[in-house]
């Protein structure tokens, strides 16, 4: 998609984004959640901080910006790379993305951050469909049975659902919290697929610069989305009145929320990242694999309960994570041995 950049820098990015969802997907989850169990009551506010922190991405498009400018020669340094198509297509997917942000932000406001990684893992499901029916995404029979395996784990969570219930919390907003969690799920495997479908259709070079652009305007009208939620529920006027009542303080309230706005900066910057790199897929992988760092670190820090069907639902996301990497590699080792012969011939001077 990029003939700007070499196999092995585009690797280098792979890796990076890699890092990059990693440490915003569990960083910001968990201070989320504490934000949330230490007093914290404004679900708008929170789903704002999901992307608020978008100007940090104006760093790198000033330096990529001045580089074009030192570099360029003959003609005139446009700003912006992208084009109209583009920018409407990822104005849509930014205001679908604040949505997704408030039923996230809503669903870990009710359930523990273990449970809540759990639902998640069912993106990868999701993700898959629309991979499937949005960009043509093939599969073999170790991907379906990873994305089955996934589907199932999820159901074995939702047997018992109301057993990790926290205090004070009805039956009513539990059920609920669940519900929005699996929605968001669903819609963010939607947006991957969509972004990646915007890319394959865009009538434009994609370079990495360009994605960096792609990311702040999505993640700008996402927060504008919020914003506007944020008006409509007083958030605002909310905000310094929570901060002086906040069980940690009111300077760690507000670290609290430029810390979490940060990770989930990392963990779009990282996500939009992978599917430049490889594929909307990968990047709901990857999610999936930190399910057990986050399981780890939400019965560590909040004292979460563990029982048998989070258990279980792990196991069942562990295995289908190995079957989809096993057929990842069974096929690449399968392509490399086709590939082979016919270097050979063409060596060799056979057509």
């Amino acid at each position: 998609m990029d003939a700007q950049l070499s196999a092995t820098m585009k690797k280098t990015l792979l890796v990076i984004s890699c890092i990059l969802l990693s440490i915003g997907n569990c960083g910001g989850s968990l201070i989320m959640r504490l934000y949330f169990v230490r007093g914290g009551k404004r679900i708008w506010l929170s789903s704002w901080l999901e992307t608020g922190g978008w100007p940090i991405m104006l760093i790198p498009l000033i330096i990529s910006y001045l580089h074009r400018r030192r570099t360029t020669e003959g003609s005139r340094t446009k700003l912006f790379l992208m084009k109209p198509p583009l920018f409407i297509a990822s104005a849509i997917i930014g205001i679908l993305t604040g949505l997704d942000d408030y039923l996230y932000a809503y669903g870990l406001a009710k359930l523990p951050v273990s449970t809540s990684a759990l639902i998640i893992a069912t993106q990868l499901a999701f993700t898959a469909g629309f991979a499937f029916l949005l960009v043509k995404q093939k599969f073999s029979f170790y991907s379906i049975n990873s994305v089955v395996l996934l589907t199932v784990g999820a159901g074995v969570l939702a047997l018992r659902t109301s057993s990790d219930r926290p205090l004070g919390e009805s039956n009513k907003e539990y059920y609920l919290g669940f519900l929005m969690t699996l929605a968001a799920a669903a819609l963010y495997g939607f947006l991957l697929s969509s972004v990646e479908l915007t890319y394959n259709k865009a009538k434009q070079a994609i370079s990495y610069t360009l994605v960096i652009e792609y990311q702040t305007v999505m993640c700008f009208f996402a927060t504008v989305f919020c914003t506007v939620g944020m008006l409509i529920n007083n958030d605002f006027k909310a905000i310094p009145r929570e901060a002086r009542k906040y069980e940690l303080g009111e300077a760690k309230y507000y670290v609290i929320l430029v810390w979490s706005g940060i990770f989930w900066q990392c963990f779009y910057l990282g996500a939009i990242g992978v599917v430049f790199c490889a594929s909307s897929l990968l990047s709901s992988i990857i999610i999936v694999v930190l399910l057990p760092v986050r399981e780890v670190l939400a019965v560590i820090f909040f004292n979460e309960k563990f029982q048998a069907e989070k258990g279980v639902a792990l196991v069942l996301s562990f295995w289908g994570f190995v079957s989809y990497i096993y057929g990842e590699v069974k096929h690449k080792k399968k392509k490399n041995q086709t590939q082979t012969p016919k270097t050979e011939m063409t060596q060799n001077g056979t057509p």
